[in-house]
Parts: C-alpha cells; sequence; structure tokens
C-alpha cells in the first residue's frame, strides 16, 4: 500500500502544520550547500580529456586538421560519446528482450524479432563508429570526456530495464528517452563530420540516423500501446482568441 502521500495520515498532517510561528526558525536556504559545491567546482579539472592519436599517421592527420582550423579533438570527442552510448543502447535492448520474454508483451504490436533487429542495428553502430575513429588514427578504446558523460547519463535507464519491478511499459519509457538523445547526439556527429568534410562519414552516419528515427517511432507506438493510447485519437484545438493573444 502506497503510504508515501501526506493524506494518508491526515491527524498527523494537521498537528505537523499546526506549529506556532515562533517555533518555526529561519527560513532554510541553500547556501551552505553552495559553500561546500564552490570549492569542488573551482578546482576540478575536467571530466576526462582528449586522448592523443595511438598511430603516427593519427597524429599527422590531427596536426594538418588543426593547422587548418579544424577541430578534431571534437570529432574524436563525440565519436567516442556515440560508440558509448550505442554499446548501452545494445544493453538496454538486450534487457527488454529479456523482460518480454518473461513477462510477454501483452496486446503489444512489439515482437521479439523487432527488439532483436533493433539491437543488431545499435551493435552495428557500435562497430561504425569504432572504423570511424580508427579511420582518424585513434584509439576507439580510450574513453573520452562526452562518453564518460554519457555513460553516466544513461546508467539510470540501465538500471530502469534492470529493475526486475518495472513494467514493459515503464522500460518501453526508458527506451523512448535513450532513442531522443541517440537521435539529436547522431544529428550532431553528422554536422560535425560535414565540417570537418568527411563525405564518406556523412553519408554512413546518415543512414545510422535514419535507422535510428525509425527506432523512435517504433518504440514510441509501443509505449503509447503500452498505455492503452491509440495512435491519432488526440486531437490538439487550436488556441482561443485570448490565448494567442498573450505574449
Amino acid at each position: 500500500m502506497n503510504r508515501t502521500g501526506v493524506q494518508m495520515s491526515p491527524i498527523d498532517t494537521k498537528s505537523m502544520l499546526n506549529v506556532d510561528e515562533s517555533e518555526r526558525g529561519e527560513p532554510g536556504n541553500e547556501q551552505a550547500l553552495v559553500d561546500v559545491r564552490s570549492p569542488y567546482i573551482a578546482e576540478a579539472e575536467g571530466l576526462g580529456s582528449i586522448p592523443l592519436p595511438a598511430t603516427i599517421s593519427g597524429a599527422l592527420n590531427m596536426g594538418v586538421q588543426m593547422l587548418k582550423g579544424d577541430s578534431p579533438q571534437i570529432l574524436l570527442d563525440k565519436l567516442g560519446e556515440r560508440m558509448a552510448f550505442e554499446r548501452t543502447g545494445a544493453r538496454l535492448y538486450d534487457a527488454l528482450i529479456t523482460k518480454c520474454e518473461v513477462m510477454g508483451g501483452g496486446q503489444l504490436s512489439m515482437a521479439l524479432e523487432d527488439l532483436a533487429v533493433i539491437r543488431a542495428d545499435e551493435a552495428r553502430h557500435f562497430l561504425l563508429l569504432k572504423n570511424a575513429i580508427e579511420s582518424l588514427g585513434g584509439d576507439p578504446t580510450a574513453q573520452t570526456p562526452s562518453a564518460d558523460l554519457v555513460g553516466i547519463e544513461a546508467s539510470g535507464l540501465v538500471q530502469v530495464l534492470n529493475d526486475p519491478r518495472t513494467s514493459v511499459a515503464q522500460s518501453l519509457h526508458a527506451i523512448v528517452t535513450a532513442e531522443l538523445a541517440d537521435k539529436a547526439g547522431w544529428e550532431t556527429l553528422i554536422a560535425l563530420a560535414d565540417e570537418h568534410e568527411l563525405i564518406e562519414m556523412v553519408n554512413d552516419f546518415t543512414l545510422a540516423l535514419n535507422d535510428e528515427r525509425e527506432h523512435l517511432a517504433l518504440v514510441q507506438t509501443w509505449y503509447e500501446e503500452a498505455l492503452g493510447l491509440t495512435y491519432g485519437d488526440v486531437e490538439i484545438e487550436p488556441p482561443t482568441s485570448s490565448a494567442a493573444a498573450k505574449p
């Protein structure tokens, strides 16, 4: 039984709120917390560093790019980010497949074969990024700052999928969150590759982005089905004249 709300104990709630003003004390603030955090922020050295190219050709390639005014280290950082996220994506779908095998998908149009195809796409994207990093002379096993960042961000999603208490619908909610982030990440990566005039990468990454758009459309549909929603049933009314007039 959920006992988290104060309405579960109205008598105690009333007693707690019925306190004389003189006993309430001064309103609190977060200054003490700010005082603790500030020195740590000022002294921190940043979330890792961009790894140097592991090969002579890679170092030369990076040097040439920097002489041209480009920032190849940013591209390598974002390549590492996407590779880390795709690896996590494959693990998320592994967990979802296991959950659906045990719990079943109910009335969803989602099939285990669909999830296996998406999982294979995520693994294929991981290898695509690995090859892209190596083509630039980078080391795909080195963790870049952005790879570290998305690993921390995605850890909560991994916990949701691996929690035996979460339902299929709740798991799909986490997957939708991951796919939204994945789509945005590929768009950024394509823009960076285009700036560096890496046409082959742009083409390959665009195909991967199209895959992710399809993944997002599918999981959004499955999530809506899990909630009992029928696609297209919700109609958004146009704003009234008074609402439209607001700045």
